[in-house]
């Protein structure tokens, strides 16, 4: 009998990919650890080959899970969009979404559409805002749902792991490295996670320094590194060719970004949606 690729499967391998850990995917698929490690095995076994090197703490993916990862992306939407096209009307309803500035281009201009064009009658409205403001709006049920950034530690219990992330300290490309004197710092407002890592891991570390801009904006914060007047605290990804790394302050502690809904919308078909189609576009 010839190879089938089973889409289940599929959707799998692409949420392992993606997270970059078995436990993080069995999560956001309300899955077993077990079950996840079952369905990579009967894909390895259609691929003929290994789709990823796996350790202890997380997995990252071979030469040909590389390609099947390229290869299947347009199936894995394809199949999703025809289902949407075929249920899409059907469903109605307002989803309340809450999102941190510095994700907000990426999910409006990449995720959004996608979903509103698969169901049109699903109205959105998204709110931006600092990681910790929006996780409080969803417990008081005021948002129906948001995606935050929060450290590890600082689990959620209806929060589903979208991407793991290191933030990293950050400065001009053309910039000096920062002495021993006073640090110029451009800081997030406040209720943001890297705002709280940045002060109190500098305080720890005894260093001191002023603050040259605090903003809610992640553009003005960039363009305030680019220039060379101050450093951050941002996810490698995030960086520009015009920063660098600076590695003389504290390393930060690993965060995780997330899909957090609240208790009232727990059983909402429209947010279950929307949770999956964030799930398999979102990237940092």
């Amino acid at each position: 009998m010839s190879a089938i690729l089973d889409i289940e499967l599929i959707r799998t391998f692409h949420t392992v990919a993606r997270s970059g850990r078995f436990k993080a995917a069995a999560e956001q698929l309300h899955k077993s650890p077990a079950a996840i490690s079952v369905h990579i095995q009967r894909l390895e076994a259609v691929a003929g080959g290994r789709l990823f090197d796996r350790d202890n703490q997380s997995v990252a993916l071979t030469v040909l899970g590389k390609r099947l990862l390229r290869s299947t992306s347009e199936l894995l939407s394809t199949h999703d969009r025809v289902l949407a096209e075929l249920h899409g009307p059907r469903l109605v309803g307002r989803i309340r979404l809450g999102i941190p500035d510095e994700y907000a281009a990426h999910v409006i201009r990449d995720i959004l559409p996608v979903f509103a064009a698969a169901w049109p009658n699903v109205v959105l409205e998204v709110k931006t805002a600092s990681s910790y403001t929006l996780r409080d709006q969803v417990q008081a049920g005021k948002l129906h749902a948001a995606v935050l950034n929060l450290p590890l530690q600082q689990r959620e219990p209806r929060a589903q792991a979208l991407v793991a992330t290191t933030p990293v300290w950050v400065a001009a490309a053309s910039h000096p490295q920062p002495g021993k004197g006073i640090i110029p710092l451009a800081i997030h407002a406040a209720d943001c996670p890297y705002r709280s890592l940045m002060l109190e891991s500098l305080k720890v570390a005894g260093h001191t320094w002023r603050v040259v801009l605090e903003s809610p904006s992640s553009q003005a914060i960039r363009a305030c590194v680019e220039s060379g007047l101050a450093i951050t605290l941002m996810d490698r990804a995030k960086m520009s060719s015009a920063m660098r790394i600076v590695e003389e302050l504290p390393q930060a502690t690993e965060h995780q970004v997330v899909f957090l809904r609240s208790s009232r919308a727990r059983d909402n078909e429209a947010i279950e949606l929307l949770a999956q189609a964030i799930h398999q576009h979102f990237r940092l």
